[in-house]
């Protein structure tokens, strides 16, 4: 494969897990808007929105984004894919607080302050998964001649 067609490749993975990304964000954004309506803090929602979008977004990853990877048996992959949304949780969960407590109005509009954070664990959600999930190409299929 040329420079070029890596460079296409690498783009639209990381398109494509933007996407995804996207889609777990609104699941989070739904569970999340949804409990804040019904009374639930903002930090306490999150404790209930986080690992249903987490679930979504592996589930699209292994299936779509990194379909053309060898991959781990499934509960290993998960478990390492939790991993890694941990740590990019913890980067978004800090952003997410240090924006409401800096803006304390956008306690009362949660979305505003998990697009921060959303934002934030971003590039370290998308290393973690591409290096160490859903690591290198698939092998190649033995021939038969």
């Amino acid at each position: 494969m040329c420079y070029r067609e890596k460079l296409v490749a690498l783009r639209n993975r990381v398109l494509a897990f933007g996407v995804v990304g996207g889609v777990g964000f609104a699941v989070e954004a739904v569970i999340l808007q949804g409990l804040s309506y019904a009374g639930v803090r903002p930090i306490v929602g999150r404790a209930f929105s986080f690992p249903v979008a987490v679930t979504a977004t592996w589930l699209l990853n292994k299936h779509y984004t990194f379909r053309d990877r060898a991959v781990a048996a499934g509960r290993s992959q998960y478990l390492l894919y939790l991993g890694g949304q941990i740590g990019g949780a913890l980067i978004n969960i800090c952003a997410f607080v240090l924006t409401i407590r800096h803006w304390p109005a956008l306690s009362t509009q949660p979305i505003v302050p998990l697009m921060v954070g959303s934002a934030l664990g971003l590039i370290f959600n998308y290393s973690w998964a591409n290096a160490l999930v859903f690591r290198g190409p698939s092998p190649a299929p033995a021939s038969n001649q």
